[in-house]
Formats: C-alpha cells, structure tokens, sequence
C-alpha cells in the first residue's frame, strides 16, 4: 500500500506561485494555502458574528488548506492560460480532478473518503464561496503588495482581483476591505501604533 498522501501534500512549499510574473517577493502554494486558510476563517467568523449567518469557520479553514492539493502534482497553472478560453478551462478542471483523485488513492484507505470530501467541497456548497473569497483576497494581498514595493507587474493583477472579489456581492469581504485591507498598507511600526501597543 502507497501511502504518500502527506508526503506529497507537504510539498506545497516547492510549488512557486506567480510564475509568468516578475515577483519582488516569492510565493508558494504552502504560503499561499495558510493565507487563505486565515483569511476563510476570517470571512465566515465575520458573516456570523457580524452579518448573523450560521458558517462553521473551524470546517471552512479545512476545506481552503486543500482547495488547491491538485497543484502539488499539475503545479501551478497562470490565470491568464487557464481561463483564456472555455476549451482550455475545461480541460484544466480534467486535469485537476483526475490530480485530486490521484491525491486521494495515495492517503491511507480508510481516510480517503474523508479527503474526497475536503477536495470536492461537496457536502460544504454554502462555505464554497468563502473560500473562493478567500483564494481572491489571498490574490489581492500579493498584488497589493507587489504594487506597494513598486512592482508594476502586479498593477492590473490588482484591479482584476479587486473587480473579481466586488462581483461576489459578498458583505463579509465589503468588511474586509472596509476594516482590514488598509493595515496591509501600514509599515509594522504602524500597525503597533494603530492598534494601540
């Protein structure tokens, strides 16, 4: 029995993210999965404690540190090839299924089951678009700031993400925005003082 599951997913920090962008700070699928792991968390404590929804935070964290498991074997696929047309898209989500399922026979047999279920997000539809959200916003960050450390590279990445994330009519990322984005444009020294330390 090959039980390389954990092997293989604790190699995310090997796949580099970005990879047709001139990048002033390098970014990995591990990085990258804990970011949208905190910021899935974020979204769904912020829907319930502030907009009163019913969203297990705990369960949404889970399913976004795997939201992209399929990357440690297809690698990472840049958003301009992947979505440059309808063909190319599908063929991607192929490849991406059949890298999940390959995942999935790896990890020990009882605890396959389980796995299907985080990769396939499918008895967890309503927590789907906080990790979408999450996924966007851990985007947006990068880019954000990419752009502040005087990268243009990342200019229209920015706005892309930032129209994209808008469009999900979310309240939970307009709070966000509104409450949290703007730290990330404060030095250390700024963010102490902000919160008063």
């Amino acid at each position: 029995m090959n039980n390389s599951f954990f092997a293989l997913v604790l190699r995310m920090k090997y796949i580099d993210r970005w990879g047709l962008m001139r990048n002033t700070f390098s970014d990995n699928l591990a990085e990258h999965t804990l970011d949208t792991a905190i910021l899935a968390h974020a979204l769904c404590l912020i829907g319930k404690e502030y907009f009163g929804k019913d969203l297990d935070a705990e369960r949404c964290a889970v399913l976004a540190l795997f939201h992209d498991a399929a990357e440690i074997l297809t690698g990472d696929m840049p958003t301009p090839i992947k979505y440059r047309s309808e063909a190319l898209r599908s063929l991607y989500k192929e490849v991406e299924d059949a890298a999940e399922e390959e995942l999935v026979r790896r990890a020990p047999e009882k605890l396959q089951p389980i796995y299907h279920d985080l990769f396939t997000m499918e008895a967890d539809r309503e927590l789907l678009p906080y990790v979408k959200a999450a996924d966007k916003l851990s985007a947006y960050i990068k880019c954000l700031q990419e752009t502040q450390a005087g990268n243009r590279e990342f200019s229209h990445a920015l706005a892309c993400q930032e129209k994209s994330l808008k469009e999900m009519s979310l309240p939970e990322v307009k709070f966000f925005f509104e409450n949290c984005i703007p730290a990330f444009s404060q030095s250390l020294d700024e963010q102490q003082q902000f919160q008063g330390l």
